[in-house]
């Protein structure tokens, strides 16, 4: 590198680069021009990869950068490597969070994986009355511990720039209780009686410009509705979506009562009533698709 200094990828070693072995490092960890691979990225790179030096990889940080990288050294337990390029991907116009009841088992870890994939920017695993699962604070924290592994490893398998945040699991009270006083209306909010878009006088408060919950009530309308109302009303796209995808079982009317008093339009995810699975990938399927539909007209 010429003086040094690190130089933007152009499009075509971007594509390069998707075939490559990836790797994750902490943002404070790729600083500067040579980068340290150690614990669980090192073992994989030496152990099951046995990488040579002079091999080529790709590092992403999960702030949206990406190192184009050759292996220069490697010990017993660490690699070292020198980082030719870097690209820089932003962050997408509109960040979406999945608020995931959790369901039994391990159906969470491949709902996060999918998530990852369909863009998803946050994921708030919900505790709620039908969760079969029971976690006390330790069994919380070491969930979360896991979770957040398996988003770092579905960025390194699909390539996405932004690691989404994982946050702890928690009950619909508690993410709904900083959020119940103050803090401005959205374009998101309805009431129990009214229809996507409207805006009554008094609108609780809510994290994002549109949130929608997945539901059976009679009143539940398309999502492509709601963005479009949004948008017919805004001039724009939403710069935030939230989307609460129940258990099984659903969520309780009480649950969702309060979810809706939060802001949230009940939408369709079709005729046939899906698994917890198949509900979440559905839904942020439709959001990336309209989403990036919309941004595309506009080119």
């Amino acid at each position: 590198m010429a003086g040094g200094k690190k130089r933007l990828v152009t499009c075509h070693e971007s594509r390069v680069t998707l075939l490559m072995h990836r790797f994750y490092l902490t943002p404070g960890s790729t600083r500067g021009d040579s980068l340290r691979l150690d614990g669980r990225e090192a073992h994989h790179a030496l152990r099951v990869l046995r990488l040579k030096r002079g091999e080529l990889i790709t590092v992403l940080d999960g702030v949206g950068n990406e190192f184009l990288s050759a292996v220069e050294d490697s010990s017993r337990d660490a690699v070292t490597l020198s980082v030719s390029l870097k690209h820089f991907t932003p962050p997408p116009p509109c960040s979406i969070t999945l608020l995931q009841a959790v369901p039994k088992g391990k159906i969470i870890e491949s709902i996060i994986q999918k998530a990852v994939e369909l863009g998803a920017r946050r994921i708030v695993p919900l505790l709620t009355e039908h969760v079969v699962t029971r976690l006390d604070d330790r069994d919380a924290a070491d969930k979360h511990t896991k979770w957040r592994q398996v988003a770092i490893e579905a960025i390194k398998q699909c390539g996405a720039a932004w690691l989404p945040e994982i946050e702890a699991p928690m009950t619909i009270d508690k993410f709904l209780a900083p959020h119940r006083s103050g803090g401005r209306q959205t374009a998101g909010f309805v009431g129990q009686n009214e229809k996507c878009g409207s805006l009554p006088k008094a609108a609780a408060p809510t994290h994002f410009e549109l949130a929608l919950v997945g539901s059976l009530q009679k009143d539940r309308r398309h999502p492509r509705e709601c963005l479009g109302k949004f948008q017919a009303q805004h001039k724009r796209l939403p710069q935030s979506v939230g989307v609460w995808i129940g258990p099984e079982g659903d969520f309780t009317p009480e649950e969702l009562d309060a979810i809706r008093a939060s802001g949230a339009l009940p939408i369709s995810l079709g005729r046939l009533v899906l698994r917890v699975e198949t509900a979440a990938i559905y839904s942020l399927s439709i959001l990336n698709y309209e989403l990036n539909s919309a941004l595309e007209s506009k080119l």
